[in-house]
């Protein structure tokens, strides 16, 4: 079911995206005259097709991992002598531009709408209170402490977890990130956090983790409330109701110290002693593990039994007025496309792993959770991947906009287009460096995949 999940999520977030972006280059062509014969969604053998009344091709097609649209161009086909005005390679440089950038532009107006219904709707976040600070930690030597709440990052307000790691993993290049936090009763405190030097992006994920910060959380009883199906917890023979008094002899008083027993030992073999229905119990079990490297990880696959209410103070609901919500939205989608971006420059000169890298069978995972959760995580998480697809369609690689982008340029400069086998050319290496980001992006997400298995 969850795989069923995952594929719906992932085709729905794919069909959004590309009907916006090709839609993007359909209307700005026709609005400067330029005649489309087809606006496919998707590619390959059409499974939908009807004739407009312009005489547009509208299709949908039965491979969903993109969209075209079809203009006419005398470097298509032959083009009658009375069509040549509608023609895409007569029209002046700029609109040629117009159509082309269109697209992207569009994907980036899509992840705005998006922001601004979240901060309109509602979305209840996770206040961004600190838990205990890991030692040794650019986050121990700035002197935070448990329990502070982040209040402003690098001047800008922060309200949630997700919103501080973004703007940390944005500020964190040049000089220390300044730091605003509220501690206790008294005044805010200002802390000058040192990222300089701590390389956040050598792996994928754990951020908070490389700065020293984890959430804060209210002290749960180690007791289990779920065992994952098919996890070292089920083989082990634990149940619900179990709990857990003892992990290899040291005693387990809160399910935060049995979260951090498991997780130091990946893939070993533990002796746990558990209390269930008034009688004490031997459990031999071996830990699985995510992740990989320094980052791998232990797993038992249980849940914890959380009382009602029990996380009311750590959630707020961050909410806007239709204007405020304008400027929250701008700022979200400036601040995700400025940090993808410099992801991307720093996987290509080496200062981020490429195995951030994600494709397709990680995206549908998280389009299968965003849907699952929510319309509020399917809105953040369809903006988050409409900026990203954005940006790199406007990378200068032949066959995405922006090498045609680039064609053009070279154009203006030179005063004439490149030859046919010069753009050939290009697109024969485009298409090999595009094979290429997706063979990778492909790789990094069945060794995810692996990895999580274990």
């Amino acid at each position: 079911m969850s795989w069923l999940i995952n594929i719906l999520g992932f085709l729905l977030v794919i069909g959004v995206l590309v009907t916006v972006h090709e839609f993007g280059h359909f209307w700005v062509a026709r609005r400067v005259g330029v005649r489309v014969l087809r606006f496919s969604v998707g590619f390959g053998r059409p499974l939908l097709k009807r004739t407009g009344a312009d005489g547009t091709e509208y299709v949908l097609a039965a491979i969903p991992l993109g969209g075209y649209v079809k203009m006419l161009d005398e470097r298509e086909g032959p083009v009658a002598e009375t069509d040549l005005d509608q023609a895409f390679n007569r029209k002046p440089l700029w609109a040629r531009n117009a159509v082309i950038a269109a697209g992207p532009v569009f994907n980036f107006a899509l992840a705005i709408v998006a922001y601004w219904l979240v901060f309109v709707i509602g979305a209840t976040e996770v206040r961004p209170i600190i838990g205990p600070v890991i030692p040794d930690t650019p986050a121990a030597e700035a002197g935070l402490m448990e329990g502070d709440e982040l209040i402003r990052v690098d001047g800008t307000r922060v309200k949630a977890w997700d919103q501080a790691v973004m703007t940390l993993l944005d500020s964190a290049d040049n000089e220390p990130v300044r730091v605003e936090v509220a501690r206790g009763e008294g005044q805010p405190v200002m802390v000058s956090l040192d990222l300089t030097d701590t390389r956040l992006l050598d792996e994928q994920g754990e951020v908070l983790q490389r700065i020293g910060l984890r959430p804060w959380q209210p002290t749960i009883e180690p007791v289990i409330d779920e065992v994952v199906s098919g996890s070292s917890a089920g083989e082990g023979g634990l149940q619900s109701g179990d709990r857990i008094l003892r992990a290899d002899g040291s005693e387990i008083g809160s399910w935060r110290s049995l979260v951090e027993f498991v997780r130091e030992r990946p893939q070993t073999a533990v002796d746990l002693t558990i209390g269930r229905d008034g009688r004490t119990l031997e459990r031999s079990v071996t830990l699985g593990s995510r992740g990989e490297g320094d980052q791998r990880i232990g797993v038992l696959g249980v849940r914890p039994r959380v009382p009602p209410g029990l996380f009311d103070d750590l959630r707020h609901e961050v909410r806007y007025g239709p204007l405020a919500a304008i400027g929250e939205a701008m700022e979200s989608s400036w601040r995700a496309g400025t940090l993808t971006i410099d992801v991307l420059i720093k996987m290509v000169i080496g200062e981020a792993s490429v195995k951030n890298l994600s494709g397709p069978i990680n995206i549908a995972q998280y389009a299968g959770d965003s849907v699952s959760l929510g319309l509020i995580p399917f809105l953040k998480f369809l903006a988050i991947v409409s900026i990203s697809l954005g940006i790199l369609n406007l990378m200068p690689v032949p066959v995405l906009d922006g090498g045609h982008l680039l064609y053009n340029t070279i154009e203006w400069v030179r005063g004439r287009p490149l030859s046919e086998a010069a753009q050939g050319l290009g697109q024969q290496i485009g298409l090999a460096l595009l094979f290429m980001l997706m063979t990778l992006a492909l790789y990094n997400d069945l060794h995810r995949l692996m990895g999580a298995g274990g």
